[in-house]
């Protein structure tokens, strides 16, 4: 097997191990809430919390994987994550858990932009979407697994047993990475020529500074932050409040919701197969941008449109079948944006994919803060959802605007250049 596929493969159990760790808490939110006498309001903060702290660590992250290497960054922040999974299991009160989830969502920060860090430089340009969707596949894997062992664990022991659980599980990944792993395919032993070739690694060298400044100076840029800030407000409430809104907004029983959580994951999955393949069936007839372009903003418009449909039925099967089928179309975005990461950041695309996500945490963020005042002042779970839906449709029309093919100009040379000529 390429080496390069062995990599995939670490990287795809990375992410179903940071799903498992980051949808513990979504799935026993109910008994949670319960258990420690939280309000809607106080549970969107709990859920806030860890995508504050995701957000503020996503560039710095991101960057510090570029500058030093993916094998240190990812074997620190993995084994650091996995206590403060641990450590959840713990808590009794409101104020410990908001900090717990913060440096918890700190840790996670970098995962995303590092695996983006490794594609730039393990995978070829022509199988990138591909490759990006093999990490949301995992995690939509998580999405699937997480629900039936959790709600298992709950009904046999407690809450707690499942994050104590789940804590053990990084620190052994990290491990094996950071025996296994190197930083460039040149450095791997035994990997062959032909390989190598394939792969072109060339340009891919850790790098120092990160011109932020430049970067975000960029108008195509900046469509990008803005773009995935308001596909975040969507996509996050399959992995915040999803749980919840089926046992407590439809009232679902938990063996009910146990299962029915487990069916938009599942078409997230088959989602990210499909855009990332798609996508890259594209690019060998027509050029980069409507390959990326098309398939994204078709994915964001229409899974904005069957979460409205969703908020719109009395029937509970036909919301689980319109939020499944969301899911879905919304998860083929996925490999495409973070390819776009990749196609215009080059060295830098840890720090590229990290500001994106970044600027879409915030909007998971204040949107699972805000959903929980929602449900408080609307009375109605299924109320609290439209304004939701309401930016994956104008996510679907920024992502239009992108320009896929126009690589980031990150010399800071070339910008004071422009801006004496200006």
């Amino acid at each position: 097997m390429p080496y390069r596929f062995r990599v995939l493969g670490l990287l795809f159990l990375l992410v179903f191990i940071m799903y498992l760790d980051r949808l513990c808490i979504a799935v026993a939110g109910p008994r949670i809430q319960q258990d420690l006498g939280l309000s809607p309001k106080e549970w969107g903060w709990v859920i806030g919390a860890f995508t504050l702290g995701y957000a503020l660590f996503e560039m710095p992250s991101g960057a510090m994987g570029d500058r030093i290497g993916q094998r240190k960054v990812l074997s620190r922040i993995v084994i650091w994550w996995s206590a403060f999974t641990a450590l959840t299991g713990t808590v009794t009160s409101f104020g410990p858990l908001l900090l717990i989830r913060f440096l918890f969502g700190a840790g996670e920060a970098g995962a995303f932009p590092n695996c983006a860090g490794v594609v730039s430089r393990w995978i070829p340009a022509q199988e990138r979407a591909r490759s990006t969707s093999i990490f949301w596949i995992a995690s939509s894997l998580g999405g699937v697994v997480t629900p039936l062992i959790v709600v298992n664990i709950q009904q046999a022991y407690s809450w707690r047993e499942s994050f104590y659980l789940f804590g053990s599980v990084g620190i052994i990944w990290a491990v094996i990475w950071y025996r296994w792993f190197r930083d460039h395919p040149q450095q791997k032993h035994r990997i062959t020529t032909k390989e190598l070739d394939h792969i072109g690694t060339s340009h891919h060298q850790i790098h120092g500074k990160v011109p932020w400044k430049v970067m975000f100076r960029n108008p195509n840029f900046q469509k990008i932050l803005l773009m995935y800030h308001l596909y975040c407000w969507g996509a996050y409430f399959y992995l915040s409040w999803l749980h919840t809104y089926l046992q407590l907004g439809r009232g679902m029983t938990e063996d009910q919701m146990k299962f029915a959580s487990t069916l938009p994951p599942a078409a997230g999955a088959i989602g990210v197969i499909l855009g990332g393949y798609l996508s890259d069936m594209l690019l060998k007839r027509y050029n980069i941008r409507i390959a990326r372009c098309s398939v994204g903003s078709a994915s964001l418009f229409l899974s904005g449109v069957l979460m409205l449909a969703a908020t719109a039925t009395e029937s509970n099967s036909m919301a689980v079948f319109y939020l499944s089928i969301g899911m879905g179309v919304m998860n083929a975005m996925l490999p495409v944006a973070w390819s776009i990461c990749v196609d215009i950041g080059g060295q830098h695309a840890g720090a590229v994919s990290g500001a994106m996500n970044m600027s879409g945490q915030f909007g998971s963020f204040i949107s699972s803060v805000a959903f929980g005042y929602f449900v408080e002042m609307s009375g109605s779970y299924d109320t609290a959802l439209i304004p939701l839906a309401a930016m994956l449709l104008v996510s679907g029309f920024v992502f239009l605007k992108i320009d896929p093919a126009q690589v980031l100009d990150l010399s800071i040379n070339s910008q004071q250049a422009k801006d004496q000529s200006a």
